[in-house]
């Protein structure tokens, strides 16, 4: 477009923004499994300043933390929190997933008392090297190719991004996941239809 880095910067991230949706219903349902995991974005722990930041839970120092809900068939929430412990993640857990819903997980300490507030709830022991059991029902596999194309992202284009924006990027992955059956082309008009009533700006006028 013949337009500066930084232009282009602004630009992508108020596309970012419209593919965010401010009002989602929440995910799963009646006879619906929904996958539930954590991980980690950010460089190498030795590059990090680990000491200047606080760290509560589960997970390494000095990195970010997001958060992604996962139906099977269906749609992606991702979401950056301050740390994985289960006051943190219940109330994201009950307001974006139907407690109707069948949990899936992995053996963590976060989430069996919040499992207990869904339908079911399954755990996979990945310290046990255990990945999938009961005949294939049980895994974590679809949220974690999730984070898979997330990492590949971030490390193959956009190699690195600041906390203060990090919402934004899951913004986008989730958005190429939800919108994954469409063509280029229904996925553009899809993104444009999106912008309809918000205001894109870089931060709110004082």
């Amino acid at each position: 477009m013949g337009i500066t880095y930084e232009a282009a910067w602004f630009l992508f991230h108020r596309l970012r923004t419209a593919a965010g949706d401010p009002f989602p219903a929440p995910l799963g349902g009646k006879n619906k499994v929904i996958e539930a995991d954590e991980t980690y974005i950010g460089g190498k722990e030795a590059n990090k300043h680990a000491s200047k930041r606080k760290h509560a839970g589960r997970g390494p120092v000095g990195k970010m933390a997001v958060f992604s809900l996962v139906e099977r068939d269906g749609e992606t929430r991702s979401l950056h929190v301050a740390n994985v412990t289960a006051a943190t993640l219940r109330p994201i857990m009950v307001t974006h997933a139907f407690r109707s819903s069948y949990l899936m997980t992995d053996d963590a300490a976060v989430y069996p008392k919040i499992g207990d507030e869904f339908a079911g709830h399954s755990t996979v022991v990945h310290s046990a090297e255990e990945y999938v059991k009961d005949g294939g029902f049980s895994h974590t596999n679809t949220v974690e190719s999730h984070f898979a194309l997330l990492k590949r992202g971030v490390f193959g284009t956009f190699h690195s991004i600041s906390e203060a924006h990090l919402h934004l990027y899951l913004n986008e992955f989730d958005f190429r996941a939800n919108t994954r059956h469409l063509s280029d082309a229904e996925r553009a008009a899809a993104l444009l239809a999106s912008a309809k009533g918000k205001r894109l700006l870089y931060r709110q006028p004082n």
